[in-house]
């Protein structure tokens, strides 16, 4: 075999199976262009740690996800999503986490987390989660308490109170700064007609009981 064959295929797969070490960091921020050198000042991808010195295991304990959120909204639902900027104790380690607790015919609206892929346990309750794929193709179930549901990254997903009670989940998010881009609140006021004819798509499709083998317009087109 000639040595040019040879390295070829060394560098083939050299690209194929190289260390993740060598790739670039994913962003921690949704933009960051490159400052003029005379504008230059100290920015970082993330965080400083504090002194090795200072640190304390109150730093690695939080009380943020232990009360419910206000649901007297229009969409009956809140999420509270706890990052690095909230728990120090995340720093450097590449998650975040979240409570969501959504009333009786409550939603949490379409949305997605650019950053991160979320797991979703279901705490008490029962709901109605789902996401679309890129070609618009529905993956939906309905999940009782102690089930688990992914959200892969960057496609957008919803959740419904599917029971006669509060429905709560937790969430664990595979990045310190997730990221949320809400689709509807993005572009409508959260108390307008628009965001109400949303809310009764989402409870119809959830009443149509669809399985994860759904292929539908997305819910948000109204």
């Amino acid at each position: 075999m000639k040595l040019s064959t040879v390295l070829c295929c060394y560098l083939l797969l050299l690209g194929l199976f190289a260390p993740e070490i060598i790739s670039d960091s994913p962003p921690l921020q949704d933009v960051c262009p490159m400052a003029p050198q005379g504008e230059r000042k100290l920015f970082m991808n993330g965080f400083f740690c504090k002194s090795p010195s200072t640190i304390m295991a109150s730093d690695f304990k939080t009380l943020l996800l232990n009360h419910a959120g206000d649901l007297d909204n229009m969409v009956r639902s809140s999420a509270n999503i706890i990052t690095a900027t909230e728990f120090p104790g995340l720093n450097t380690l590449g998650i975040s986490m979240a409570r969501t607790d959504i009333a009786v015919s409550g939603a949490v609206l379409p949305h997605s987390h650019p950053r991160a892929s979320e797991m979703m346990f279901v705490h008490s309750g029962s709901v109605v989660a789902g996401f679309f794929d890129t070609k618009g193709k529905l993956f939906q179930k309905t999940l009782a308490e102690g089930d688990v549901f992914i959200f892969p990254r960057g496609l957008v997903h919803f959740i419904m109170n599917y029971g006669f009670g509060l429905a709560t989940t937790f969430s664990v998010l595979n990045s310190q700064n997730p990221g949320v881009v809400g689709i509807t609140h993005a572009m409508f006021a959260p108390d307008s007609e628009v965001a109400e004819g949303l809310m009764a798509r989402m409870l119809s499709f959830r009443d149509m009981g669809m399985d994860d083998s759904s292929s539908v317009d997305s819910p948000w087109f109204y």
